[in-house]
Order: structure tokens, then sequence, then C-alpha cells
């Protein structure tokens, strides 16, 4: 597995505050030069580490809630059942765990997606799953585009939070429409969340100004949410654990909230399932897991149990796949449908 220095990291710090951020305003806030910042991401590209995408407003990806679906395979299938899983262009992320299940999985209903028969017929019917369980995310408190490191200091990130397009924790509950225009601009901030206005113009072919407001507008409308993908285990959180909490009714909306605020959360959920509660955290390692444990979610009121699971490989997050569970694939999923 390959580690960042201490440089790095803070570069990575800096770009989850603020994707789009000029190098020189990032360089500026971390003590360096442009050419280096510049440098440096770009060998981090290259070696196929980090990307820059855009998570999509709901509205215009899935005609639905979510489900997360755990999948439990007959001995010795599981490699097979794992990739005829993504093989589903519905399936947003897919892991192979430890515990009760051998796949977890999320299932993002998309345009034309017929969700009735994949839960019922095509996955069951898949050669090698022995049983499946699949739970309606009836709401959402963390996502992965929040979760960042802290190694800034207040300062800093106040510094880089002003060339920040928007709090990527609070997409607006509604969305204006898009036009035709805005909607192509959206489909290569997926693909690339420093687009500019050069390449956008190149791209659809009109001119750099027009490119810039439509960029803007895309980006004020909370359409697009600029990121950096990267696999927390390259910054030094190998641990993901999927933790499932049964939770008296009357306190889930705190254990929701305090769990959708904690440093850890990558994505924290209500369920209708067995469990009240999913959350997904990253974990510098197995000490710093135990005390999450007894000493973060111990102190929660209301909790009556829990499972929970850590993901042995990591094969595709936020629709891209990993090579062996790091490195980042070429293309993100077209999930995007026509306009």
């Amino acid at each position: 597995m390959q580690h960042l220095d201490d440089a790095d990291l803070d570069l990575v710090a800096a770009l989850q505050l603020a994707p789009r951020a000029p190098l020189n305003a990032v360089a500026e806030v971390l003590g360096s030069s442009a050419t280096t910042v510049g440098r440096r991401i770009q060998r981090l590209q290259d070696q196929r580490l980090l990307r820059f995408i855009s998570t999509v407003h709901w509205s215009l990806l899935i005609t639905g809630n979510p489900y997360v679906v755990w999948i439990k395979c007959e001995p010795g299938a599981t490699t097979e059942v794992a990739a005829a899983v993504q093989q589903i262009p519905e399936a947003q992320s897919i892991l192979i765990t430890s515990g009760d299940a051998d796949i977890y999985c999320t299932i993002y209903p998309l345009p034309g997606t017929d969700l009735r028969g994949l839960l019922t017929r095509t996955l069951p019917a898949t050669p090698g799953i022995a049983s499946i369980q699949s739970h309606l995310v009836l709401s959402m408190s963390r996502h992965a585009v929040s979760w960042h490191l802290n190694r800034l200091t207040p300062e800093q990130e106040a510094a880089l939070r002003e060339h920040a397009d928007a709090d990527p924790g609070s997409p607006p509950e509604t969305l204006d429409p898009l036009s035709e225009a805005e909607f192509a601009v959206l489909r290569l901030l997926v693909e690339d969340g420093r687009l500019t206005a050069a390449q956008a113009a190149r791209e659809l072919d009109v001119s750099r100004s027009t490119a810039y407001r439509l960029i803007q507008s895309v980006l004020e409308k909370g359409a697009a949410r600029p990121r950096v993908e990267i696999e927390p285990a390259v910054l030094g959180y190998p641990i993901t654990a999927l933790l499932t909490l049964d939770v008296q009714p009357q306190h889930v909306p705190e254990v929701l909230k305090s769990l959708g605020a904690h440093p850890s959360g990558r994505f924290t959920v209500m369920t209708a399932g067995p469990a009240a509660i999913t959350h997904h955290g990253v974990f510098r390692d197995e000490a710093h897991l135990a005390r999450f444990t007894t000493e973060d979610i111990g102190a929660l009121p209301g909790i009556n149990g829990l499972n929970m699971s850590t993901a042995l490989a990591v094969l595709r997050r936020q629709w891209i796949p990993r090579e062996n569970d790091i490195h980042l694939g070429q293309k993100v999923h077209d999930t995007l449908g026509p306009n």
C-alpha cells in the first residue's frame, strides 16, 4: 500500500475543503508554491490515487432513495458473486466484508431501473448467492463528500473555505431545473471536478465566457458538488468498518445526528431494516475502532446492540472501480441519463 508524506496529506486536506481552489491560493495556505502544488497533484493523479469528481444532486441521479444490501454467498463463491454485482450499474459501492455477510453494496435506483425486479429476481438469481437482505434508506445524515482529514489549522481552513463553492455536507433540498447546456456541463464536472472554463469551452464548442457562466450556474444551483476522491487507506485510514445499530426509536434522531457529525463517518443513514442506523466509518487501526465502539458509541443513548463488519476489499466507491483496493478507475460510471 502506498502512503503519502506529510506535504501530500496537507495538500489532500486542503483540496478536500476547497477542491476547485486556485493552485496559488492552496500554495499560499500551505506555505508552498503553485508549481510544487501542481506537481504533487499531477503525481497523485498519475499514480491513480486521487481524482477530482463531482457528486450530483440526488434528484438528477436517482428516482428514489437508495438501498443498503447485504449478500451472503455460498462457500467459495464470493469472488464470482462480487464480479457479477460489479456488472450492475445501480451498485454505487461494493465491498467484500467480514461478519454476517460476505458482500455489501449500496443500490441507487437510476432512471429506468426496475428496482423490484433487481432486488427480488436479478440479484437473488445470481449463481453463488445464498441470501440477500435489502434495507431502504429513510434519511441520510452523512455523505462521503463530507469526510476529510483534520490536519490544518483553523486559520488555514478559514482561508480555504473562502474558495469553496459551497458546504459539501449541505446539499440543497430542492434543485432548480437545468438547461440542456447546464446539463452538458454537469456531465463534464462529474468526470473532472476542477473543470476549467477553457476546457468546457473546447468540449462544448462555446465561448470561454459562456462556459464560465454555465459552470458557475451549475455550482451555485447545487447540481454538482466538486470533491476529491481518494481511498482513505492511502491517507492512513486502512480500516473501513460497517456498523448497524439497534436504537430505541425515541433516540434515533440524536444518535443519527451524533454519528453523522463524527470524524470517522463517510456514510450514516437511517434504514428500514432490523437495525435503525447504518454507519460507515474509517479508522487508523484496530485500537482506534475499538475506542470508537466502546467510548463514542458506548456514550450514546438508547443503544440496544450493534453488529459490525469490516471491509476485506474495496471494489467500487462512488461508481468508480478500485483495483487492488486503492487505484481509482479511469472513468466514473455514466449514471446520468438524458436531461
